[in-house]
């Protein structure tokens, strides 16, 4: 599948966009802070209905204005198809296909599938929790779009069990008054491991192309390994436990484990923890709460591998969530993004990820210098300036944006 058109209205620092891309290399060109990011974050949206780049939509709306529009023409098997995605800042965001309106913001998921790789990647692989949570969660829902609804009901629900758990410690609230406790267990119980579970078979699935990934780009020898683990197994519950970057010792792989001994360990977990839960008034355990481990060879990379292995872990994981969608999903190949990348690799390094890329169905490169991007990729080039996109690097062109308030 590859994106054809795109048109932005209020969106970041562009107050009007309407852009024709062409199946192949698009490179972006032109220094920090034009907009080059702000393209590829709209065709991000369209993908998993989050910002690569910061929590919650807002930020994607013109600070000058009430509301935002994202429209695309997708072709997937030469069937071309007009998405639509409006976000406002006090109304509900909607979205329609073909001019038709969705029941459900979520219900487009599945019809733009895409991958973004940026020098932030590295996080996945050497910083907290959420950012592995993050990506597993992402490439779950671009696999199965149902999903999107669970991981909803599921922050519905600890949402509120947090609530309760909040005024319960303030009332000092026991015995049969926490009553209402049990029903909101069993949902996050059964929403919870139904995520596990989900991350569980992607993981499994997602392995082998990791370790092709891996191979093809690093010289190391050492075997890349990914393993779920849970905070709903374990003997108990740290007094630091809401701090998600030091909680990782604490939880136990779920490797092998079926939905129904999730859910069962999930119940039992959150019995053992429930007082320490009622001091703390915040849910202790759950998706929320796990982790991947990544390895090379017999140790974990964060911490152990060098700053090169690091780097080539972090690229295999996106260069398999491409091989992973073009293989579970009927859309082909997803749209691959590599933002401000080719700046941070070195020229073996370049020349093995152009190598990897070539063949891509739709790839978007975004660069300050052209000259980064080797050329055997043959790009063709969008000039970004000040919150204009051109096809020469002069002023003027066949396409041109122009720009609002907001930088990027």
């Amino acid at each position: 599948m590859y994106l054809k058109h795109l048109s932005l209205t209020k969106f970041r620092n562009y107050q009007s966009a309407d852009v024709v891309f062409e199946p192949g290399i698009n490179l972006l060109v032109g220094r920090n802070g034009q907009g080059k990011t702000n393209l590829v974050e709209a065709i991000r949206y369209l993908s998993i209905l989050r910002s690569h780049r910061v929590a919650g939509y807002l930020p994607m709306i013109n600070e000058n204005s009430s509301s935002a529009l994202i429209r695309a023409i997708a072709v997937v098997d030469q069937r071309e198809a007009l998405l639509e995605v409006e976000l406002h800042r006090t109304a509900a965001n909607r979205a329609r296909i073909n001019k038709g309106d969705l029941p459900k913001l979520r219900d487009i998921l599945g019809l733009v599938n895409s991958v973004i790789f940026a020098p932030e990647d590295l996080d996945i692989v050497k910083r907290d929790p959420s950012n592995r949570r993050d990506f597993v969660d992402e490439l779950v829902v671009q696999v199965w779009p149902r999903f999107a609804g669970v991981f909803s009901d599921y922050d519905r629900v600890l949402k509120q069990r947090n609530s309760l758990l909040k005024s319960a410690r303030q009332t000092k609230t026991t015995g049969s008054a926490l009553a209402t406790l049990d029903a909101w267990d069993a949902s996050l119980a059964k929403y919870g491991s139904e995520i596990i579970e989900a991350r569980l078979d992607l993981i499994g699935r997602l392995t082998p192309h990791v370790e092709r990934a891996y191979k093809s780009i690093a010289s190391s020898n050492n075997q890349p390994s990914i393993d779920v683990k849970s905070s709903i197994l374990g003997d108990g519950v740290r007094s630091f436990f809401d701090d998600d970057a030091d909680a990782s010792d604490l939880l136990e792989s779920v490797a092998g484990l079926t939905r129904a001994e999730l859910e069962e360990k999930f119940h039992v977990k959150l019995a053992q923890i429930r007082q320490k839960e009622l001091e703390r008034g915040l849910t202790l355990i759950g998706p929320q709460r796990d982790d991947l481990l990544f390895k090379l060879g017999s140790l974990p990379v964060k911490g152990y591998a060098s700053h090169g292995e690091s780097w080539s872990f972090a690229l295999a994981l996106r260069l398999a969530s491409v091989d992973l969608l073009r293989a579970e999903t009927k859309t082909g190949d997803p749209i691959l993004i590599l933002d401000d990348v080719f700046a941070e690799l070195d020229a073996e390094r370049r020349t093995r990820l152009a190598d990897l890329v070539l063949d891509n169905e739709q790839v978007f490169i975004t660069a300050a210098v052209a000259e980064d991007v080797p050329a055997v990729l043959k790009a063709k080039p969008y000039f970004v300036t000040a919150g204009q996109i051109s096809l020469e690097p002069s002023a003027g062109g066949l396409t041109k944006l122009t720009s609002g308030d907001q930088d990027a």
